[in-house]
């Protein structure tokens, strides 16, 4: 039995392989968040992890409060770089490979193409450095470790845009989305299924593990204001959507004006198959609306 542990469970990801687990009879899941397993107490980490055993770790868990982030900077630094590099040593020491969640905020923006998994990073908020911090101390630590950056995540729990949007839309009749922030919106279940699927394909010997840095969002581009269009589109909101610049919605960190990421290497090694967004979005409109 494949034992596989997850951290941050109860976050947008960590839920949605949760809701996938039993489809992976060969799979022994454990997971964790905080109230089983707080990460940043190195010595519980080292414990957990002697107890399960496990032959991979999905760390789902970050600080993802981006603005909150530019002051709390220290829980952030500490949850998104120092655990990692822990978890790297960890891996190590009880050989066992890692899968770790990483953002396309790495990126400052100015491309105008989709970034590669090689392309120039540069963050330009707290977040975004920490994040990057996060995959470097990993990968320095552990050379089996395989990291993946994604975008614009939301799912059916917890908060994101697609729940606010919605909540916003049901009670006023006008929101103002910035349109001049270029990126893809990602189904958390989307991706839940994509770390299974590698992890499957390697345990069937279908393909060979390959670590290292990987992009995964949903296929297509579009805006934030597009986005909030078409949630409301969909769950048939009747709400009056007005595109504005990023100027006019200042936030205390800065978001990358374009961060549309290149799938080709994840589809390319382990034969991923991506749905288009609006699909995928109508998909988790659907289970919200149950």
């Amino acid at each position: 039995m494949v034992k596989i542990l997850v951290t941050g469970a109860e976050g947008q990801l960590g839920s949605e392989i949760n809701a996938i687990a039993n489809q992976y009879h060969d799979f022994q899941f454990f997971f964790t968040d905080i109230n089983e397993l707080d990460l940043t107490d190195k010595v519980a980490l080292d414990a957990f992890v002697e107890n399960v055993k496990p032959d991979y770790l999905v760390n789902c868990a970050a600080y993802t409060a981006v603005d909150v982030a530019e002051k709390d900077t220290e829980l952030a630094g500490l949850l998104n770089t120092k655990v990692p590099g822990w978890i790297g040593k960890l891996a190590v020491a009880h050989n066992f490979k890692v899968i770790h969640i990483s953002t396309d905020y790495v990126f400052d923006g100015t491309s105008y193409t989709p970034y590669t998994e090689n392309d120039l990073v540069n963050p330009e908020s707290f977040y975004g450095k920490s994040k990057l911090n996060g995959e470097i101390a990993l990968l320095k630590e552990s050379k089996s470790a395989m990291v993946i950056r994604t975008s614009w995540l939301y799912s059916a729990t917890g908060k994101n845009f697609l729940k606010t949007m919605i909540k916003l839309g049901l009670e006023r009749d006008e929101v103002k989305v910035v349109n001049d922030q270029i990126g893809t919106p990602t189904f958390a279940g989307d991706l839940a299924q994509a770390i299974l699927t590698i992890i499957s394909k390697t345990e069937d010997k279908e393909c060979i593990w390959k670590p290292g840095i990987y992009h995964y969002s949903s296929e297509g581009v579009c805006s934030w204001y597009d986005f909030a269009k078409s949630i409301h589109e969909i769950y048939d909101i009747d709400c009056n959507v007005r595109p504005i610049p990023t100027e006019d919605y200042p936030t205390p960190a800065a978001r990358p004006a374009y961060s549309v990421l290149n799938k080709s290497k994840i589809k390319r090694i382990f034969g991923i198959q991506i749905p288009y967004w609006r699909d995928s979005l109508k998909k988790c409109i659907v289970q919200i609306k149950k």
